[in-house]
């Protein structure tokens, strides 16, 4: 069945390996793409730029009430918590989750909610935890779920929570992800 919606956490390593991601899908993937990438808020940055200088699909900086398009991503700004209601995005402010904000957690939460079986959730590398429970959180709600091989991640902690959490339905080296995402989405 395909799929609505890709959700993609990353922290340390993780611009390298989420280009590396969106690099490798078609223009035409048929699925909108939420990605929070742990990152300081002090100064604002062009990561969006930065990721879709490769990719065949855009990419954003996500802002509130977007309507999301399918061959797109949006980045979680930093310092905001990146939420999904079917269809469309949200931005929040609320308290940082597990250190940080934005939250992989939160992020893979409302997509579970809100998406349930249509969801694919997808941890890359990273040196902290968060993402673990809201990857479980899509698998319960019947997504998909992907993990880095945590010996192909830059930084193996965030991979190695996300399998200690429940199994994911693929453990994928980096060069993998795309092409398992077209297949589960189209």
């Amino acid at each position: 069945m395909p799929r609505g919606i890709v959700a993609v956490g990353a922290s340390w390593g993780g611009v390298q390996a989420i280009s590396t991601v969106l690099r490798n899908l078609p223009a035409d993937f048929p699925a909108p793409i939420v990605i929070a990438q742990h990152r300081g808020e002090e100064t604002p940055t062009r990561l969006a730029e930065t990721l879709g200088r490769r990719a065949a699909i855009g990419v954003v900086e996500a802002t509130d009430k977007d309507a999301l398009e399918p061959g797109k991503a949006y980045l979680a700004p930093p310092g905001y918590h990146l939420l999904v209601e079917r269809g469309s995005l949200s931005l929040s402010t609320e308290e940082e989750v597990r250190y940080s904000r934005p939250s992989i957690d939160v992020l893979f939460e409302s997509v579970a909610d809100a998406y349930r079986e249509d969801a694919v959730g997808v941890i890359l590398t990273g040196a902290s935890d968060d993402g673990a429970a809201g990857l479980a959180r899509i698998r319960r709600r019947g997504g998909v779920t992907v993990v880095q091989e945590p010996a192909t991640a830059e930084r193996r902690t965030m991979p190695d929570a996300a399998l200690a959490r429940g199994r994911a339905h693929r453990v994928l080296a980096l060069d993998e992800i795309a092409p398992f995402l077209v297949k589960v989405c189209s």
